[in-house]
């Protein structure tokens, strides 16, 4: 197995953990995405957007193959893309925004390759 494959099985890991803590926590998304949310509606979008998606994401590539390390590199490098435009245009600055831009261009960039 060679290095960048590990890289990338770590990007799909740790998208599944990111779902799995909003799937199981939800309470802690705000801390983490300054989102916040108001009753069980709320709850339920958190745990199926940021819970079902990112699960889904991550594991789709351990069942498909390399091109679902690459679909989930382009989601994140679009991620990436708009949250730049929005720390831009809504001058939305704060350190975790250009964190999560960091992170997103890593992982995007890692399993594009």
């Amino acid at each position: 197995m060679n290095f960048l494959l590990i890289l990338k099985m770590i990007a799909a890991v740790l998208t599944i953990a990111t779902g799995l803590l909003a799937l199981i926590k939800p309470s802690a998304v705000p801390g983490f995405t300054g989102l916040s949310y108001k009753g069980p509606r709320g709850i339920s979008e958190i745990r199926s957007i940021f819970g079902g998606l990112f699960i889904a994401l991550g594991a789709a590539p351990f069942f498909l193959g390399e091109t679902a390390y690459q679909m989930l590199g382009i989601a994140y490098l679009a991620i990436a893309v708009v949250r730049l435009f929005s720390i831009l245009f809504d001058k939305s600055k704060e350190q975790s925004n250009l964190i999560s831009l960091g992170i997103e261009v890593v992982l995007g960039i890692i399993l594009i390759f």
